[in-house]
């Protein structure tokens, strides 16, 4: 059936759409992945001796994060693999989704001021990726609060 891909920044924001990829992965009996992408760019202008430990601690700190994930997944009798990666998510995430042979890309929906995203340059990047990977992209949206 292939393998689910669920990108994450990990943390608690990304704990609903987790739960999504593991419910997927549940219903379809499909193999799952989490992916975390250590992203430094941020530090662009810093000296390259500390661009190389924030790499260092982003990439502990996702391995972390992806425990809980997997963890959580085999709770509910998923078993899933967990992949943190250097570099930049729209370059990363790609190879990685071919690597694995992905047929299923799920997202959860940036928000807020951390975003790295406009809405229609998600739109576009959820396109691309599609077209990239041949994977189907699910985007998982949060229910609105009333």
């Amino acid at each position: 059936m292939g393998l689910i891909l669920c990108a994450t920044r990990g943390g608690e924001a990304s704990i609903p759409t987790q739960d999504k990829a593991i419910n997927l992965a549940k219903e379809g009996d499909r193999a799952l992945a989490f992916l975390y992408v250590a992203d430094s760019s941020f530090l662009n202008k810093t000296a390259a001796a500390v661009v190389v430990n924030v790499d260092e601690e982003l990439t502990h700190m996702g391995e972390f994060l992806l425990t809980m994930a997997v963890e959580r997944a085999a709770e509910q009798g998923v078993t899933a693999q967990s992949i943190t990666r250097i570099g930049v998510i729209r370059d990363v995430l790609p190879e990685v989704a071919r690597e694995l042979g992905a047929t299923m890309i799920v997202f959860g929906r940036p928000a807020g001021e951390s975003s790295r995203f406009q809405e229609n340059e998600f739109e576009r990047f959820c396109e691309w990726i599609q077209e990239e990977t041949n994977a189907s992209v699910v985007v998982h949206e949060e229910p609105v609060e009333s």
